[in-house]
Formats: structure tokens, sequence, C-alpha cells
């Protein structure tokens, strides 16, 4: 995969957990995941696996 591919969809799974993390948390609302304790731990562990997909992205070697 490219450098690009591999840290836009790691960016994409960071900001994917932060959302599903705050409708967990029920900081956002209007959705069958408010308040739901899973979401509040499937959002961070998405987020920080995004994380270091977009950190192994921009670290590759072209």
């Amino acid at each position: 995969m490219s450098k690009q591919l591999l840290v836009g969809i790691g960016l994409l799974l960071v900001l994917m957990g932060a959302i599903w993390t705050g409708q967990g948390l029920g900081f956002i609302g209007g959705s069958f995941m408010t308040g739901e304790v899973l979401w509040a731990v499937i959002g961070p562990l998405t987020a920080l696996a995004g994380a270091a997909l977009a950190y192994r992205g921009s670290k590759k070697k072209a």
C-alpha cells in the first residue's frame, strides 16, 4: 500500500474511533450507539489502531 493510503485510512479510523467513543459515552446523541458502554470501549481501540496505522504509513520507506 502507498504511504498516503495508509495514513489516510489510519486518520479515518482515528476519526471513527473518536466519534464512537463520544457516542458510547453519551456526548454525541442520535444513534443506537449512544450511551452504550461497548462503543465506549470499541472507539478508543479503533482510534489507537488507526493511529498506529497512520504512524506506520508515515514511516514506511518509499
